[in-house]
Protein backbone atom coordinates (compact mmCIF):
# COMPACT_ATOMS: atom_id res chain seq x y z
CA UNK A 1 0.00 0.00 0.00
CA UNK A 2 2.83 2.68 0.80
CA UNK A 3 4.44 1.82 -2.49
CA UNK A 4 1.50 2.30 -4.51
CA UNK A 5 0.84 5.59 -2.24
CA UNK A 6 4.83 6.89 -2.96
CA UNK A 7 4.25 5.94 -6.82
CA UNK A 8 1.01 8.11 -7.05
CA UNK A 9 2.76 10.81 -5.66
CA UNK A 10 5.73 10.83 -7.54
CA UNK A 11 3.43 10.67 -10.50
CA UNK A 12 1.62 13.79 -9.19
CA UNK A 13 5.22 15.50 -8.64
CA UNK A 14 6.50 15.12 -12.10
CA UNK A 15 3.35 15.75 -14.03
CA UNK A 16 3.62 19.15 -12.29
CA UNK A 17 7.28 19.98 -13.07
CA UNK A 18 6.29 19.20 -16.65
CA UNK A 19 3.44 21.68 -16.88
CA UNK A 20 5.27 23.97 -15.35
CA UNK A 21 8.24 23.16 -18.10
CA UNK A 22 5.79 23.71 -21.11
CA UNK A 23 4.72 27.07 -19.80
CA UNK A 24 8.10 27.95 -19.83
CA UNK A 25 8.61 26.97 -23.01
CA UNK A 26 5.91 28.12 -24.91
CA UNK A 27 6.13 31.83 -22.81
CA UNK A 28 10.10 32.48 -23.56
CA UNK A 29 9.65 32.53 -27.70
CA UNK A 30 6.94 35.21 -27.78
CA UNK A 31 8.89 37.52 -25.57
CA UNK A 32 10.53 39.68 -28.10
CA UNK A 33 7.17 40.53 -30.05
CA UNK A 34 6.23 42.73 -26.89
CA UNK A 35 9.10 44.99 -27.55
CA UNK A 36 9.65 45.04 -30.96
CA UNK A 37 7.81 45.46 -34.07
CA UNK A 38 8.80 44.25 -37.48
CA UNK A 39 7.74 46.03 -40.65
CA UNK A 40 7.74 44.41 -44.61
CA UNK A 41 9.63 46.36 -47.00
CA UNK A 42 7.35 48.51 -49.02
CA UNK A 43 7.05 50.46 -52.62
CA UNK A 44 6.21 54.20 -51.52
CA UNK A 45 5.83 57.23 -52.97
CA UNK A 46 8.90 59.38 -54.56
CA UNK A 47 7.40 62.57 -53.75
CA UNK A 48 6.72 61.40 -49.53
CA UNK A 49 9.15 64.03 -48.89
CA UNK A 50 7.51 67.04 -50.73
CA UNK A 51 7.55 68.69 -54.22
CA UNK A 52 10.97 70.70 -54.03
CA UNK A 53 10.13 72.91 -56.84
CA UNK A 54 6.11 72.58 -56.67
CA UNK A 55 6.59 70.78 -60.75
CA UNK A 56 2.86 70.89 -62.51
CA UNK A 57 1.65 68.67 -65.52
CA UNK A 58 0.47 71.78 -67.35
CA UNK A 59 2.44 71.79 -70.61
CA UNK A 60 3.09 75.06 -70.37
CA UNK A 61 5.27 74.52 -67.50
CA UNK A 62 8.40 74.37 -69.85
CA UNK A 63 10.77 75.05 -67.07
CA UNK A 64 9.39 73.05 -64.15
CA UNK A 65 7.30 70.06 -65.70
CA UNK A 66 6.03 67.17 -63.15
CA UNK A 67 6.80 63.92 -64.73
CA UNK A 68 5.26 61.17 -62.45
CA UNK A 69 6.23 57.43 -62.88
CA UNK A 70 6.13 54.25 -61.07
CA UNK A 71 9.66 54.14 -60.84
CA UNK A 72 10.29 57.48 -59.56
CA UNK A 73 9.07 61.42 -59.68
CA UNK A 74 10.82 64.26 -61.32
CA UNK A 75 10.60 68.03 -62.74
CA UNK A 76 11.62 68.49 -66.15
CA UNK A 77 13.51 71.43 -68.11
CA UNK A 78 12.55 71.69 -71.52
CA UNK A 79 14.78 74.10 -72.72
CA UNK A 80 17.96 72.63 -71.01
CA UNK A 81 17.03 69.06 -71.94
CA UNK A 82 17.56 67.55 -68.62
CA UNK A 83 15.71 66.78 -65.38
CA UNK A 84 16.06 69.98 -62.54
CA UNK A 85 16.20 66.96 -59.65
CA UNK A 86 14.50 63.05 -60.02
CA UNK A 87 13.11 62.18 -56.67
CA UNK A 88 12.41 58.20 -55.72
CA UNK A 89 12.14 55.80 -52.58
CA UNK A 90 14.53 53.06 -52.07
CA UNK A 91 13.86 50.16 -49.76
CA UNK A 92 14.60 46.42 -50.69
CA UNK A 93 10.90 45.97 -52.01
CA UNK A 94 12.92 47.77 -55.60
CA UNK A 95 15.94 45.62 -55.53
CA UNK A 96 15.86 41.84 -57.18
CA UNK A 97 18.06 40.22 -59.44
CA UNK A 98 17.26 42.41 -62.77
CA UNK A 99 20.27 42.66 -64.82
CA UNK A 100 21.11 46.29 -66.45
CA UNK A 101 19.26 46.64 -69.34
CA UNK A 102 21.15 49.42 -71.08
CA UNK A 103 18.43 50.23 -73.18
CA UNK A 104 18.47 54.24 -73.14
CA UNK A 105 16.02 55.90 -75.10
CA UNK A 106 14.26 59.14 -75.59
CA UNK A 107 10.93 59.23 -73.27
CA UNK A 108 8.14 59.80 -75.46
CA UNK A 109 5.87 60.95 -72.29
CA UNK A 110 7.36 64.50 -72.88
CA UNK A 111 4.66 66.77 -74.46
CA UNK A 112 3.84 66.77 -77.86
CA UNK A 113 6.16 69.42 -79.73
CA UNK A 114 8.64 68.97 -76.70
CA UNK A 115 12.45 68.36 -77.78
CA UNK A 116 13.27 65.05 -76.82
CA UNK A 117 16.89 63.83 -76.11
CA UNK A 118 17.64 60.78 -77.66
CA UNK A 119 20.44 57.67 -76.75
CA UNK A 120 23.22 59.46 -78.93
CA UNK A 121 22.74 62.67 -77.65
CA UNK A 122 25.65 62.72 -75.65
CA UNK A 123 27.77 60.58 -77.68
CA UNK A 124 31.40 61.58 -78.49
CA UNK A 125 30.78 64.73 -75.83
CA UNK A 126 33.05 63.66 -72.82
CA UNK A 127 30.22 63.06 -70.97
CA UNK A 128 28.89 60.27 -69.61
CA UNK A 129 24.72 59.73 -69.64
CA UNK A 130 24.71 59.92 -65.74
CA UNK A 131 21.61 58.34 -64.17
CA UNK A 132 20.08 60.40 -61.73
CA UNK A 133 17.98 57.53 -60.12
CA UNK A 134 20.29 54.60 -60.58
CA UNK A 135 19.90 51.20 -62.73
CA UNK A 136 21.09 49.40 -59.69
CA UNK A 137 18.10 50.96 -57.36
CA UNK A 138 15.55 49.42 -59.55
CA UNK A 139 16.50 45.80 -60.18
CA UNK A 140 12.82 44.08 -59.12
CA UNK A 141 11.65 43.85 -62.71
CA UNK A 142 12.81 44.38 -66.35
CA UNK A 143 10.23 47.24 -66.43
CA UNK A 144 11.67 49.36 -63.60
CA UNK A 145 15.08 48.84 -64.65
CA UNK A 146 14.42 49.97 -68.15
CA UNK A 147 12.74 53.15 -66.17
CA UNK A 148 15.91 54.71 -65.96
CA UNK A 149 17.65 54.18 -69.15
CA UNK A 150 14.49 56.92 -70.57
CA UNK A 151 17.00 59.98 -71.31
CA UNK A 152 14.77 62.05 -68.69
CA UNK A 153 16.16 60.50 -66.05
CA UNK A 154 19.50 61.37 -67.29
CA UNK A 155 22.00 64.56 -66.76
CA UNK A 156 25.76 65.14 -68.44
CA UNK A 157 27.67 63.71 -65.85
CA UNK A 158 31.66 63.88 -65.78
CA UNK A 159 33.07 60.67 -66.52
CA UNK A 160 34.84 60.25 -62.83
CA UNK A 161 32.40 62.01 -61.04
CA UNK A 162 29.55 59.47 -62.38
CA UNK A 163 31.99 55.61 -62.56
CA UNK A 164 33.43 56.49 -59.06
CA UNK A 165 32.38 59.32 -56.82
CA UNK A 166 28.79 59.06 -57.64
CA UNK A 167 28.54 55.34 -57.54
CA UNK A 168 30.42 55.19 -54.45
CA UNK A 169 27.49 57.13 -53.03
CA UNK A 170 24.96 54.66 -54.44
CA UNK A 171 26.68 51.77 -53.58
CA UNK A 172 26.75 52.81 -49.94
CA UNK A 173 22.58 53.81 -50.24
CA UNK A 174 22.27 50.09 -51.03
CA UNK A 175 24.58 48.80 -47.99
CA UNK A 176 22.32 51.32 -45.75
CA UNK A 177 18.87 49.51 -47.19
CA UNK A 178 20.94 45.89 -46.48
CA UNK A 179 20.68 46.86 -42.86
CA UNK A 180 17.01 47.82 -42.19
CA UNK A 181 16.71 51.03 -43.87
CA UNK A 182 14.48 52.52 -46.77
CA UNK A 183 15.69 55.74 -48.19
CA UNK A 184 13.78 58.83 -49.86
CA UNK A 185 16.55 60.32 -52.61
CA UNK A 186 16.28 63.62 -54.19
CA UNK A 187 18.76 64.38 -56.93
CA UNK A 188 19.59 66.71 -59.15
CA UNK A 189 21.82 69.32 -60.71
CA UNK A 190 22.31 72.93 -61.78
CA UNK A 191 24.67 76.07 -63.26
CA UNK A 192 26.17 75.57 -66.66
CA UNK A 193 29.33 73.92 -67.75
CA UNK A 194 31.03 71.62 -66.64
CA UNK A 195 34.60 69.66 -67.83
CA UNK A 196 34.11 65.72 -69.00
CA UNK A 197 36.96 63.76 -70.65
CA UNK A 198 37.11 65.54 -73.69
CA UNK A 199 37.20 69.25 -71.65
CA UNK A 200 34.73 72.31 -71.24
CA UNK A 201 31.42 72.13 -72.35
CA UNK A 202 28.56 74.03 -71.67
CA UNK A 203 26.14 72.39 -74.06
CA UNK A 204 25.60 68.93 -75.98
CA UNK A 205 23.28 67.50 -78.91
CA UNK A 206 23.61 71.04 -80.69
CA UNK A 207 22.91 73.31 -78.36
CA UNK A 208 19.68 71.22 -76.54
CA UNK A 209 21.26 69.49 -73.40
CA UNK A 210 22.54 71.87 -71.17
CA UNK A 211 25.52 70.58 -69.43
CA UNK A 212 25.20 71.25 -65.63
CA UNK A 213 27.81 72.73 -63.44
CA UNK A 214 27.03 70.91 -60.24
CA UNK A 215 25.67 67.50 -59.43
CA UNK A 216 23.58 67.28 -55.89
CA UNK A 217 21.57 64.85 -53.67
CA UNK A 218 20.03 64.78 -50.49
CA UNK A 219 19.42 61.13 -48.86
CA UNK A 220 16.78 60.81 -45.84
CA UNK A 221 17.45 57.24 -43.78
CA UNK A 222 14.71 55.92 -41.84
CA UNK A 223 14.47 52.68 -40.07
CA UNK A 224 11.95 50.37 -42.28
CA UNK A 225 8.26 51.41 -41.40
CA UNK A 226 5.17 53.30 -42.12
CA UNK A 227 4.10 57.15 -41.86
CA UNK A 228 7.34 58.61 -43.34
CA UNK A 229 7.79 62.22 -43.55
CA UNK A 230 6.13 62.57 -39.76
CA UNK A 231 9.06 60.20 -38.93
CA UNK A 232 11.89 62.28 -39.87
CA UNK A 233 12.59 63.62 -36.33
CA UNK A 234 15.84 65.87 -35.27
CA UNK A 235 17.88 62.76 -34.73
CA UNK A 236 17.08 61.58 -38.69
CA UNK A 237 20.07 61.20 -40.81
CA UNK A 238 20.79 63.67 -43.50
CA UNK A 239 23.38 62.98 -46.23
CA UNK A 240 23.18 65.78 -48.33
CA UNK A 241 26.33 66.39 -50.90
CA UNK A 242 27.50 68.71 -53.47
CA UNK A 243 29.97 67.71 -56.18
CA UNK A 244 31.40 70.16 -59.31
CA UNK A 245 30.70 68.03 -62.35
CA UNK A 246 34.76 67.51 -63.12
CA UNK A 247 36.34 64.81 -63.53
CA UNK A 248 39.10 65.81 -61.62
CA UNK A 249 36.58 64.67 -59.10
CA UNK A 250 38.02 62.88 -55.70
CA UNK A 251 36.81 59.35 -55.78
CA UNK A 252 35.57 59.96 -51.90
CA UNK A 253 31.92 61.29 -51.87
CA UNK A 254 32.52 62.13 -47.88
CA UNK A 255 34.23 65.34 -48.65
CA UNK A 256 31.32 66.90 -50.54
CA UNK A 257 28.80 67.14 -48.13
CA UNK A 258 26.76 69.86 -47.31
CA UNK A 259 23.17 71.28 -45.81
CA UNK A 260 20.49 70.86 -47.81
CA UNK A 261 19.78 74.61 -46.38
CA UNK A 262 23.28 75.44 -49.02
CA UNK A 263 21.24 73.15 -51.34
CA UNK A 264 17.95 75.09 -51.04
CA UNK A 265 20.04 78.28 -51.11
CA UNK A 266 21.73 77.32 -54.50
CA UNK A 267 18.35 75.77 -56.14
CA UNK A 268 15.59 77.54 -54.79
CA UNK A 269 13.95 74.22 -53.70
CA UNK A 270 12.55 73.51 -50.76
CA UNK A 271 13.56 69.95 -50.86
CA UNK A 272 12.03 68.51 -47.83
CA UNK A 273 8.81 70.75 -47.57
CA UNK A 274 6.22 67.52 -46.24
CA UNK A 275 8.42 67.26 -43.41
CA UNK A 276 7.76 69.50 -40.15
CA UNK A 277 8.94 73.18 -40.75
CA UNK A 278 10.29 72.93 -36.95
CA UNK A 279 12.43 69.62 -37.58
CA UNK A 280 13.28 70.96 -41.21
CA UNK A 281 15.41 73.74 -39.30
CA UNK A 282 17.87 71.73 -37.34
CA UNK A 283 17.84 68.57 -39.84
CA UNK A 284 18.47 71.47 -42.92
CA UNK A 285 21.47 73.31 -41.57
CA UNK A 286 23.46 70.28 -40.14
CA UNK A 287 26.17 68.61 -42.44
CA UNK A 288 26.28 64.78 -41.97
CA UNK A 289 29.56 62.99 -40.53
CA UNK A 290 28.28 59.74 -40.32
CA UNK A 291 30.12 56.55 -42.14
CA UNK A 292 31.07 56.63 -45.66
CA UNK A 293 31.05 52.65 -46.35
Amino acid sequence: MKRTLYRLLSFGLLGTLAISCSKDETVAPNAPTTVAQSFDATRDSHLTMGNPSGATTSTTSYTNYLLSKSQFALSYHRDRGIPNWVSWHLSSAWLGSTPRQDNFAADATLPSGWYRPTSSSYTGSGFDRGHNCPSADRTGSVADNSATFLMTNMMPQAPNNNQRTWANLENYCRTLVSQGNELYVICGSYGTGGTGSAGYKTTLDAGRVTVPNRCWKVIVVLPEGSSDASRVTTSTRIIAINTPNDNALNTSWGVYRTSVDAIEQATGYNILSAVSATVQATIEARVDSGPTS
